[in-house]
């Protein structure tokens, strides 16, 4: 009887840490596009990242490069001030996406140019993403929206 209650126990112990790893694998290979990191125009021309690699990319629509005359697809080129990638975007942009303004965009790096599937923007006058203006501040070119240039 001994024998038998020990190798239950065994069973149940094997089973249930089998049950844990298997749902750990599962919540690990869900999550695995749920982290994205974010790069800056400059970071993106200096290693560019796998094709395959989800990631978000900020900084300011260049002025004079966006197109939206292609049909469904909009381009233009999102700037740091230290290096500009192509992006390009079907769907809806947002209100306040705009020549000049901040942007954050998902998306992949196929071919050179950004394939975006989600663009944000800012939400008023003032706001833009932490991340977007840590990279402007990188390359010295953000510009307080109190009128002041921030300067490394």
């Amino acid at each position: 009887m001994k024998g038998l209650k020990k190798q239950r126990r065994i069973q149940v112990v094997l089973l249930t840490t089998g049950a844990l790893i298997v749902s750990f694998l599962l919540i690990w290979y869900a999550s695995q596009d749920a982290f994205q990191f974010f790069r800056a125009p400059s970071e993106v021309i200096a290693a560019p990242p796998p094709e395959n690699e989800v990631f978000r990319i900020g900084g300011l629509v260049e002025e004079g490069t966006l197109i939206r005359d292609q049909g469904e697809t909009i381009t233009f080129m999102v700037t740091d001030g230290g290096g500009s990638v192509p992006v390009a975007y079907t769907g809806v942009l947002p209100d306040l996406f705009g020549e000049g303004e901040g942007m954050v965009g998902t998306g992949r790096l196929i071919n050179g140019t950004f394939q975006a599937t989600e663009i944000l923007a800012r939400h008023d006058e003032t706001y833009m993403p932490a991340e977007v203006i840590d990279a402007l501040k990188e390359q010295g070119v953000y510009q307080d929206p109190n009128g002041d240039i921030a300067t490394n």
